[in-house]
């Protein structure tokens, strides 16, 4: 069965796409990676060439301390001043990206397939893993209030279901297509509650009066013993990429730092603040991974014809 998703595009992406992006401030540079040129007409900055914007969805109230000492690698390694933006939402995230208004970014995987599908110039280099032996990936969990009477995702048919964004993958994406096969349709079968972070989603549900029942990624709802996980499912891993409209020679610098790079190499590069608790609950190294890695959630969007997966 699929779903037309009507109730996306009111909060979702597709909308501040056809509302027309301002253009990005070009740079020209010359002096690509292998000694060729670069076409001055298409090399540009989100700022200027002696910044790097790093772009991040906001996806809790932590994010950018968790992004802070990889944020600092990349600073010391390219000896370029690094900007954080968090947007205010999954959709100007991938409206900057379109804009040219980043340089470097970690997306969910759906707002980065998304992104592409608008036209976005970016390339996935590698995702973050939070632990030694891991692959890259991460679980999207539904979540009730701990002695909930709701045991399965068929169960939440007819409650306040709590999700997190409209363009979020583990958030909303994967648990429609869930709802979905349990019988249960995520547009007329439950009244959908938008947390807009995967914290505030675990906060809600644990709450237990806004939402009855919910969805978040596994790391936020680890931190929660007012909920309890009925089901999960493992998502792609999240995906950092780098513009592909910056120098090439830069590019291939970026690409070479970010896709694979342990703690151990952060903290050795004297980033101080990479060697502590917090950090290291979020981040054990970096993965390579290619946009093939994202055909998984492609393979959903045609499922679900989501509106925000269309190009």
């Amino acid at each position: 069965m699929k779903l037309s998703i009507k109730t996306l595009i009111a909060a979702g992406a597709v909308t501040l796409l056809a509302a027309g992006l301002s253009a990005c401030s070009a740079t020209p540079t010359t002096g690509g990676a292998d000694g060729a040129t670069d076409d001055a007409s298409t090399v540009s900055f989100a700022v200027d060439e002696n910044t790097l914007v790093f772009g991040v969805v906001p996806d809790s109230v932590d994010t950018e301390t968790n992004y802070q000492p990889l944020m600092d690698y990349i600073a010391k390694k390219t000896g370029k001043t690094v900007e954080y933006h968090e947007s205010t939402d999954y959709a100007a995230l991938i409206e900057a990206s379109i804009a040219g208004k980043i340089d470097v970014a970690s997306f969910s995987g759906f707002t980065y397939v998304t992104a592409k599908n608008n036209g976005a110039k970016i390339t996935p280099v590698s995702s973050i893993v939070t632990e030694e032996g891991q692959e890259p990936g991460y679980f999207s969990q539904a979540i009730v209030p701990v002695g909930s009477d709701i045991k399965t995702i068929a169960d939440m048919k007819g409650k306040k279901v709590c999700f997190v964004d409209p363009s979020s993958t583990s958030g909303y994406l994967f648990p429609s297509y869930n709802l979905l096969q349990a019988g249960v349709d995520p547009e007329k079968d439950v009244t959908p509650v938008f947390a807009g972070k995967h914290d505030v989603s675990v906060q809600k549900v644990g709450e237990g009066k806004e939402c009855d029942a919910g969805f978040a990624e596994d790391s936020e709802v680890a931190k929660s013993d007012k909920v309890t996980v009925i089901d999960q499912t493992m998502v792609p891993g999240a995906p950092v990429v780098v513009s592909d409209t910056l120098p090439a020679d830069l590019k291939a610098q970026l690409t070479e730092i970010l896709a694979q790079v342990s703690i151990d190499q952060i903290i050795a590069a004297g980033i101080d603040s990479a060697d502590s608790d917090a950090f290291r609950s979020v981040f054990f190294e970096t993965q390579p991974v290619d946009d093939a890695y994202y055909d998984t959630i492609r393979d959903i969007c045609e499922k679900t014809n989501a509106t925000q997966c269309q190009g």
